[in-house]
């Protein structure tokens, strides 16, 4: 049976058509896609779509792929969505989900109500619901780090790879939330009606992840 695969456009895209190439996929025609918008492998019996991360997880829960690579962050964010088993981390696009502020916030032991800029209110809401602190979610799409630079936020909860912006801008991380990669999730009802071809997908990908650690 054929498959068809949902990649998360940009660096994760980037990192899993070179894993797929490790476990000898024909990737060619993603490589130069042109203006296509369904890509099929020149080895394999599958296709592969580009889309954003939100919408690979519509795609899969929805059963128009059956499998998708999306970062952990995406999902953690998107827990609404459940069509779908999280099969496998690919160990790449590494960073975490982090509690930062200024030194002089003194976030955690503020009294009343706090106020949190963040990408992923459901994330940053969980968070702060765990510690029993009263928190007001503030979304925020551009730059987090700039919202308690000029008083909108008394933290923020966002994601971080090195940690140079914040530090160019003062701001200290005080906890981790969650840490980040990329993973594999497979539509509920392909992984009973295509288990087989499913398997062998993730099996070749577990050997390039396991060449790469």
């Amino acid at each position: 049976m054929s498959l068809r695969i949902a990649l998360t456009k940009g660096r994760l895209e980037e990192k899993t058509l070179t894993m797929l190439e490790t476990a000898g996929y024909g990737t060619e025609k993603v490589r130069n896609k042109g203006r296509a918008l369904v890509l099929a492998d020149t080895v394999h019996d599958l296709d592969y779509v580009l889309v954003k991360s939100n919408d690979c997880i519509t795609y899969v829960d929805h059963g128009a792929a059956d499998l998708g690579v999306v970062g952990k962050d995406t999902l953690m964010e998107n827990e609404e969505a459940s069509n779908y088993y999280e099969m496998l981390d690919l160990k790449t696009g590494k960073c975490c989900f982090i509690v930062a502020a200024l030194p002089e916030a003194n976030l955690f032991s503020k009294k009343g109500r706090i106020r949190i800029g963040t990408k992923y209110p459901h994330v940053a809401k969980a968070y702060f619901l765990s510690r029993n602190m009263d928190v007001e979610i503030i979304k925020i799409d551009g730059s987090v780090e700039l919202s308690p630079l000029i008083g909108l936020v008394d933290g923020i909860v966002d994601i971080m790879e090195t940690g140079s912006t914040l530090r160019a801008n003062g701001l200290q991380v005080l906890d981790t939330v969650a840490e980040i990669s990329a993973r594999v999730i497979v539509n509920k009802a392909s992984w009973k009606l295509k288990k087989e071809e499913i398997t062998q997908v993730l099996s070749d990908l577990k050997k390039a992840v396991d060449e790469n650690a």
